[in-house]
């Protein structure tokens, strides 16, 4: 079925990943509008060969519009998604805006496919961390239930959009340069630095990146009785979130059963040798559809032989936000 499609925040890191998505994987459009800000209108973005125009999102954008792939913010998601809804469209949302709403679904379709089936004109995109964490997790999980997981996050300046990668560009000019440098876009200097992540700190003394990985995974996998903690980091890395997961498992669980049920599971990709010393690293995931899996290996701090550490690394910009957005869209009836 081609769909009569509407991009919203087509011009953002996310907007212009799901024009090269669309167009890769063959998506079948029976038209495809391009929507963004005032500031934006009349950019032209070239898709299969053409160059389309940008149009001002407005309340009137969505006449005829069949499918919506939304990256424009969460108040703009809360304020036109409703309208799209209205007007006869589905609404694949990649904003924190509906994903803990129970009536909308949270989807990885490797993971909870069959949730897409029960919405009301909305399904929501997961966090791009908890997206790169799931998808290699829940093939364990189905295998020998997992108990507990320990994550800690090295996030890319994509994460935070386009205009933190070109910042961190430009803080690591000046730092090489010995210039000085303010950065406008994240609170902290991002080149030749970590921080924790520059979401809200809650009074618990959790951001709310920490908060999203662990509500979100329950409401994903339907099982909130997982114990679930977070350290989330901002890394000077231009794209691609790593992630360090130590998992523990209801039964004993060997390196070499996870090795082969993630070599097996779809979206993984085992990269895990030890004798080069090779694991995976953002810049090999940057622009791959698959989350790169490795350093497998017991967890000796875990009794029983029930403990599990990996570490992974996938492209938040694609299969952390559009490509799984698209995925959800292919899943469509």
């Amino acid at each position: 079925m081609a769909y009569r499609t509407a991009i919203m925040g087509a011009t953002g890191a996310v907007g212009t990943e799901f024009l090269a998505i669309l167009e890769q994987r063959n998506f079948p459009l029976a038209s495809l509008k391009l929507l963004a800000s005032a500031r934006s209108a009349g950019k032209k973005l070239s898709f299969r060969g053409e160059e389309l125009p940008v149009e001002e999102l407005t309340d009137k954008s969505f006449k005829g519009v069949e499918l919506v792939l939304a990256s424009a913010g969460g108040d703009l998601s809360k304020k036109y998604a409703p309208v799209a809804v209205a007007a006869g469209a589905v609404v694949v949302d990649n904003t924190s805006a509906f994903r803990m709403d129970p009536t909308v679904p949270l989807v990885v379709p490797e993971v909870n496919p069959q949730d897409i089936a029960r919405h009301k004109g909305i399904i929501a995109n997961p966090n791009c961390s908890t997206i790169i964490m799931n998808v290699p997790v829940w093939p364990l999980h189905q295998v020998n239930p997992i108990r507990r997981i320990v994550v800690s996050t090295y996030q890319a300046a994509s994460g935070a959009g386009a205009k933190a990668m070109e910042e961190l560009k430009e803080a690591a000019r000046a730092m090489l340069d010995g210039r000085g440098f303010t950065p406008k876009v994240l609170p902290h200097m991002a080149a030749f630095n970590v921080f924790s992540h520059n979401s809200a700190v809650g009074p618990d003394g959790y951001n709310l990146e920490e908060t999203k990985m662990v509500k979100e995974t329950w409401k994903i996998f339907h099982d909130p009785a997982i114990l679930i903690t977070a350290t989330c980091v901002r890394v000077p890395v231009l794209r691609a979130h790593s992630e360090a997961i130590n998992l523990e498992f209801t039964r004993p669980m060997t390196e070499q059963q996870v090795r082969e049920i993630l070599s097996q599971a779809p979206g993984v990709k085992v990269v895990d040798d030890r004798q080069k010393n090779y694991f995976p690293m953002p810049l090999d995931a940057s622009g791959q559809d698959d989350v790169l899996a490795g350093r497998i290996r017991q967890d000796y701090s875990v009794p029983g032989g029930r403990g599990i550490a990996l570490f992974v690394c996938g492209d938040q910009i694609r299969k952390g936000a559009a490509l799984n957005a698209v995925q959800i869209a292919e899943m469509l009836h």
